[in-house]
């Protein structure tokens, strides 16, 4: 297993080429849409029609996913006429992997000929405004490990994926999330809506109450342990990303609280809302 004790990545373009060309042998799909599915949304892939899966341990140079929750396969099929590939089990920080293995996907993706990526995640909520069960459309993030040194674009730039320095003031496509908000008003759904900034720390414990009041005082809306990684990657191979947060449990910030954040709570509100989110992420896909 690659360890998180370097950022730079072990992996070479030829790595991410042979997972590609393996995938692109298997399967008569060609997906332009890529969607990560966060912690007990991988149900979005159910959607899919015409599927082929490829279990994460039969696929060369792929990862695998140890999280309860993720069901560690790629999925491969048809989502309102748009060929897609849905990633059942993201990869963790937290996990003991590398930065770069993290995002090991992205530039397969890439390469395969994906131009979107759509990521999902289950987050707390730190806008004391939101409310468990809101889906929070993501307008930008708070790389926290980033600022610790452990981005995956740390390392040897291959000019292939993209440049050097990459512009992050973009990293959510506007015109998608405009998109998503008129989706959700359509499907009467726009009361548990919101819209924020996303806030990745590396996990795996909950935060601390000074943590929470701190990232509140930085700005974030909701905190959770992934996707800013695979977003970085996404938008210096050129892909636009669109993203959305759940929001399974309130984040902790008074000290006379007997509330306690757990992964249980995690898994039971996504179930709550699952069926919404399917549909939004659905009927945003036939707009596209």
């Amino acid at each position: 297993m690659v360890t998180y004790k370097s950022c730079v990545s072990l992996y070479k373009y030829e790595d991410y080429r042979e997972t590609a060309d393996w995938l692109l042998s298997h399967t008569e799909q060609r997906p332009k849409v890529a969607i990560i599915c966060g912690s007990g949304l991988g149900g979005l892939a159910d959607l899919l029609d015409n599927k082929t899966v490829f279990p994460y341990k039969d696929i060369p140079c792929f990862p695998n996913s140890t999280v309860q929750g993720h069901a560690s396969q790629l999925v491969f099929g048809e989502l309102q006429g748009k060929q897609c590939v849905c990633m059942q089990g993201r990869f963790h920080f937290y996990e003991g992997y590398n930065i770069a293995t993290v995002t090991y996907p992205v530039r397969v993706f890439f390469l395969l000929g994906v131009e979107t990526l759509i990521v999902t995640n289950a987050a707390g909520g730190l806008n004391p405004n939101f409310k468990v069960g809101d889906i929070m459309l993501i307008k930008d993030h708070i790389n926290m490990p980033g600022f610790a040194g452990q981005n995956p674009l740390c390392g040897h730039n291959d000019e292939r994926f993209g440049v050097r320095f990459p512009c992050m003031s973009d990293a959510y496509d506007k015109d998608l999330s405009i998109l998503a908000k008129e989706t959700a008003e359509e499907q009467g759904c726009s009361s548990f809506i919101q819209q924020g900034v996303y806030c990745m720390v590396a996990g795996p414990n909950f935060e601390t109450i000074a943590e929470c009041r701190a990232l509140q005082k930085l700005g974030a809306d909701a905190v959770g342990m992934s996707t800013v990684p695979e977003v970085v990657v996404a938008r210096h191979c050129g892909l636009r990303v669109f993203g959305l947060s759940l929001i399974t449990n309130k984040v902790v910030t008074d000290y006379d609280s007997q509330e306690k954040a757990n992964h249980e709570e995690v898994l039971d509100t996504t179930r709550m809302r699952t069926q919404d989110l399917q549909r939004l992420i659905s009927n945003l896909l036939a707009k596209m």
